[in-house]
Parts: structure tokens; C-alpha cells; sequence
């Protein structure tokens, strides 16, 4: 009979590596550190996962870092409030440090990319998703847009100002976005956020 897989090891190895790259960062980390941490061994650690980057995307898929479930009742609200998780996620070392090294890691290995994608990256896009089928439905968002294009249109001025740091990643910044973005996608039938005294159709 095959062994049945101790979930204990498991959690324990996810859990220290959020503990190790929060304090050394992402290119610190070693299999040594992990499996001394984890009080396992490097062994029983590789028969897990196929390699310490495949781990490290593990440990941030559970980590579940900038995932938000939000509904307000307020289209502005609700993206502000997703774009502000990501923007809280960013500023945690275990999602900040890691994401420009593994963004070029990614690059060169499909199945890694598509690990990340998967169970890291979709789980924030199905959430936002969520909020903007929500947003149509109440006839805040003109209908048949991509909806693809409209979450990169959100998230892509907050990445970038992260991975350059070129500018301040605030607050106030995330709502300029939402605003911005709205005053193309949204309707202008709804008038003011109730909640922010800002148009989110002109």
C-alpha cells in the first residue's frame, strides 16, 4: 500500500517559507533553510514539489495574500477595495520580494508560469470578476466588454508602479485608477459613489 502523505510536512514547509522570505527574502532561500525550519528534510520536501520555485509559488497560493471577497453595493467601493488588497499584498515581503525575481523565472519555464497563473493569479481575477458581473448587474458598467481587459486595465498601473517603484504606491493613487478607468466603462446614469463622492460614469 503507498504511504499515505503527511499534510502536517506540508503545511509546515509553506509556513516556513512565507517565515524565511519575510525575513531574508526571496533570494536567500535555500532547501536547507526550509527543511530546518519545517523541522523535515530536503528529501521529503522534493518528493512534494518538483523544484524550490514550484514551492515558493505553493507557499504564495496559500498564503492567499491580496484576496479579497468584497461586495459593498458600490462598483467603486468594491474595485477600490480590490486594488487596495493588492496594493496591501505588495507591500508584504513574502509577495513584494518575491514577485520581479519570480516574474523572470516565470518567463523561462512554461510550466511554472502556468503554475503561478493558476493557483496564485486566479484566484485574485475570479474575485474581481466577481465584483464586476455585480457592477453590470446594476447597470454601473456598460455590458460586453472583455472582461480580461478591463481586470489588466485595473491591476496593471499598480504592478508597475511596484515593480519600478518610479512613483508612491498609495491610496490615493488606487482610487485615481479606479476613477480613471470607470470614467470609460462606466454609466453615467448612476451619478455619485454614495460612499466617495466621486462620478463613476464621467
Amino acid at each position: 500500500m503507498a504511504r499515505r502523505r503527511d499534510e502536517r510536512i506540508d503545511h509546515a514547509v509553506l509556513v516556513a517559507v512565507c517565515e524565511l522570505v519575510r525575513e531574508s527574502g526571496y533570494p536567500a532561500l535555500t532547501m536547507e533553510a526550509i527543511a530546518q525550519r519545517a523541522g523535515t528534510t530536503k528529501p521529503a520536501i522534493r518528493r512534494r514539489w518538483k523544484s524550490q520555485k514550484h514551492l515558493v509559488v505553493a507557499a504564495l497560493a496559500e498564503a492567499r495574500i491580496g484576496v479579497v471577497e468584497i461586495d459593498t453595493g458600490c462598483t467603486c467601493c468594491d474595485l477600490v477595495g480590490h486594488l487596495e488588497a493588492l496594493r496591501t499584498g505588495l507591500a508584504d515581503p513574502l509577495f513584494g520580494r518575491v514577485l520581479p525575481a519570480l516574474t523572470a523565472d516565470l518567463a523561462d519555464d512554461p510550466e511554472l508560469r502556468e503554475d503561478f497563473l493558476t493557483t496564485f493569479w486566479a484566484p485574485r481575477r475570479e474575485a474581481c470578476v466577481g465584483s464586476l458581473r455585480k457592477a453590470e448587474e446594476r447597470g454601473d458598467l456598460r455590458p460586453g466588454h472583455d472582461v480580461d481587459l478591463v481586470l489588466d486595465l485595473f491591476a496593471a498601473p499598480v504592478l508597475f508602479r511596484a515593480l519600478f517603484g518610479h512613483q508612491e504606491l498609495t491610496s490615493a493613487f488606487i482610487e485615481d485608477v479606479v476613477r480613471a478607468v470607470l470614467a470609460g466603462l462606466g454609466t453615467a446614469e448612476n451619478g455619485l459613489c454614495a460612499h466617495r463622492g466621486v462620478s463613476i460614469g464621467e
